[in-house]
């Protein structure tokens, strides 16, 4: 029988069945046993993973049963990463949390200085490793603390708890995104910049374009740049006319000489369309 699913010959060959062997037919069922599998059944070990395989697939066949034990050897490899990932960022958060060996104090602009470790500032941001450098002439003294004005209390202690978890709360406010991003670019923290870039890039609509092109380029974030600058020229009327345009153009003069050669090369454009005699 010529299995339509692992069969050599070409399907433009094949009688026009659906002839399944027993192999792939068992496969089929393991996959879908082992990725439906019920949760709360889970051991933690992975050999809970394997005993839900049937018994036939230590057969020497092949097919679909290969396929599921790449998948299975792809779960037991995603389940790993996500235990050493929690088991880092579980002992760092307590760490900083709860001050344990705290060796530096970071100042925010406003509101109490934030104990953290030296060592994890250092880690995971090279302007920070130089600040906090004794043989180099740096930026800031490698001292008992160093400030970062332009952060608030709530900032700072938002950045610190990305530096040490690489996680950012599903609530934060439009606001504090905009600042941690402005700060990932600051101090070269490229997951960071990466992680505020595709939640702002999802939140892009008229009512927020200007604040986050002005966020943009401020942070010299190219993606978010383009997706707003695409907002602002797809409902310019309704950006240009907004309350909050005149402010914008005040501060950002080089921003709105650009919006406005892209929305006259637009409206070109579209002209040019319009008049071709070819344009359907």
């Amino acid at each position: 029988m010529d299995c339509c699913i692992c069969s050599p010959m070409a399907t433009m060959y094949r009688l026009p069945r659906n002839a399944i062997c027993a192999p792939c037919h068992e496969g089929a069922k393991a996959i879908i046993s082992f990725l439906n599998k019920d949760e709360e059944q889970e051991d933690g070990g992975h050999g809970s993973a394997i005993s839900h395989a049937p018994s036939k697939l230590n057969s020497s066949n092949k097919g679909m049963r290969d396929a599921w034990e790449q998948v299975k050897e792809m779960r037991d490899r995603e389940d790993q990463t996500k235990q050493r990932a929690a088991f880092l960022e579980h002992g760092f958060a307590l760490a900083w949390k709860e001050g344990i060996h705290t060796d530096i104090v970071v100042k925010p602009g406003t509101g109490p200085p934030i104990p953290a470790h030296k060592a994890i500032l250092a880690a995971r941001s090279e302007v920070f490793r130089h600040m906090l450098s004794a043989d180099d002439h740096c930026k800031a003294p490698a001292g008992d603390s160093f400030s970062l004005p332009e952060l608030s209390h709530a900032e700072l202690s938002l950045l610190l708890a990305f530096l040490y978890t690489g996680a950012l709360d599903q609530d934060l406010p439009e606001r504090h995104l905009h600042a941690l991003l402005v700060a990932a670019d600051k101090y070269d923290v490229p997951f960071l910049r990466r992680a505020c870039e595709a939640r702002l890039a999802a939140s892009v609509e008229p009512r927020n374009a200007l604040r986050t092109l002005e966020v943009a380029d401020l942070s010299s974030s190219a993606v978010l740049r383009e997706r707003a600058m695409d907002t602002v020229l797809e409902h310019a009327e309704q950006v240009v006319f907004s309350p909050e345009y005149e402010g914008f153009a005040v501060r950002n003069a080089a921003l709105c000489v650009e919006i406005t050669r892209a929305l006259l090369a637009k409206m070109s454009t579209t002209t040019t369309s319009k008049s071709d005699p070819h344009h359907a």
